[in-house]
C-alpha cells in the first residue's frame, strides 16, 4: 500500500487536513481513477455503490453515514493507494459537517429569499400545487438574453442541464420575472427541446409569469436531462439587470446579454448578491464585444445565492 508521502503535495495535506469531499477527489486524480473504474473495483470486492454516489460524495453534496457506505470507504481507501483510516479518520474529525443526510439534497432556499417577486412565485406554486423543491439541481445552464432597440428585454433563451434528486421527476418550474410595466399575460413561453409545455400561470401586479415545462421521461434519482426553453417578453419598461437565483450549490451557468445596436449601454458590469435587497458584491466591468454587442459572465461552480449582469444607459 502507497504511504501518503509518495502522494503529491497537494493530496498529502487534504489526507492530512480535509475537509473529506475534496481529499477523495484529489485521490481519484491522483491515481488517475475514473468512477466506473472505481465502482467496478468495488463491486468486485462485494460492494456496490452506484457512480452517481461516489460523484456525489466527491462533490461534498452527500456524505457517507450508512455502515455499507462506510464499508465502501474503507474499500476505497486500499483501491486508491492510501494508509488505512485516512478517509474514515476524516469522516469521523471534530466539526466535519455533511450538507445533509446522505442520499438527500441540503434544504433549497425558498424563492423569497432569491428574488424579490419571491412571495408571489410561492403563492403561484401553492395554487398549482406544486412543491417548492423540484426534485432537480443544476449540471449546467446556458442562457441567453436579448435587449432591445427601446433597451426592453426582448426574451430569453435556456439550454439547461438537470439531475434529479429523488425519483418520479417529470417535469421543471420555469420562472420569468419581467421589468416593470411587464403584462405577464402577454409573455410567451416556449418549449424547444425534449421537453412541452404544461400549465402557465401569471401574477399581474409582481410581473410574474410560472410554467411547468413537462419532459418527455420519469428521472430516477441521479439521472441527468437535457432540454431547452424560452420567454418571449417585450412587454416592459427599459430593463437595467438581469438576474438568476441559486437554491442549490454546484453547476456551470454562463449568461449572455446581448443589446441591439439602437441601444447600447454605456457601462457592464457582472455581480452577485447574497439575496434580492442586499447590495451588489463581487462587481467587475464587462465590455461588449463589437459586432455581437454582447456581454457574458462564466460561472463554473455556483454557490447559493443570486448572479447578474447590470447596465447603464447614461
Amino acid at each position: 500500500m502507497r504511504p501518503t508521502g509518495d502522494s503529491p503535495p497537494e493530496l498529502a495535506r487534504l489526507l492530512r487536513a480535509g475537509p473529506f469531499h475534496l481529499a477523495l477527489r484529489a485521490a481519484l486524480t491522483a491515481r488517475g481513477l475514473p468512477l466506473h473504474r472505481v465502482q467496478h473495483r468495488l463491486a468486485a470486492r462485494g460492494i456496490k455503490v452506484g457512480v452517481t454516489s461516489l460523484s456525489y460524495w466527491q462533490q461534498g453534496a452527500r456524505r457517507p453515514r450508512r455502515p455499507e457506505s462506510l464499508k465502501a470507504v474503507q474499500a476505497l481507501e486500499q483501491i486508491l493507494e492510501l494508509p488505512d483510516g485516512t478517509l474514515l479518520r476524516l469522516l469521523a474529525a471534530p466539526g466535519a459537517t455533511a450538507a445533509g443526510p446522505e442520499g438527500a439534497r441540503p434544504s433549497a432556499r425558498p424563492y423569497r429569499a432569491l428574488i424579490s417577486v419571491g412571495a408571489a412565485v410561492e403563492e403561484l406554486l401553492v395554487a398549482m400545487e406544486l412543491p417548492a423543491d423540484g426534485g432537480l439541481h443544476t449540471v449546467g445552464h446556458q442562457e441567453r438574453v436579448r435587449v432591445g432597440p427601446a433597451g426592453q428585454l426582448l426574451g430569453r433563451e435556456s439550454q439547461h442541464v438537470v439531475r434529479a434528486h429523488r425519483d418520479g421527476i417529470d417535469r421543471y418550474v420555469a420562472v420569468h420575472h419581467g421589468d416593470p410595466g411587464c403584462d405577464p399575460a402577454r409573455v410567451r413561453v416556449r418549449a424547444d427541446e425534449n421537453c412541452r409545455t404544461g400549465r402557465v400561470r401569471w401574477h399581474r401586479e409582481a410581473g410574474v409569469v410560472v410554467a411547468e415545462l413537462l419532459f418527455d421521461a420519469r428521472l430516477r434519482a441521479g439521472d441527468t436531462y437535457v432540454f431547452g426553453y424560452g420567454f418571449e417578453d417585450g412587454t416592459g419598461g427599459r430593463s437595467t439587470e438581469y438576474v438568476r437565483g441559486f437554491a442549490y450549490t454546484g453547476g456551470q451557468y454562463v449568461l449572455q446579454v446581448r443589446f441591439d445596436e439602437a441601444a447600447l449601454p454605456v457601462r457592464c458590469r457582472r455581480f452577485s448578491r447574497t439575496g434580492p435587497d442586499a447590495p451588489q458584491g463581487q462587481v467587475s466591468d464587462l465590455t461588449p464585444s463589437g459586432r455581437h454587442r454582447a456581454v457574458h459572465l462564466v460561472e463554473p461552480c455556483v454557490g447559493r445565492g443570486i448572479l447578474g449582469i447590470a447596465w447603464d444607459w447614461e
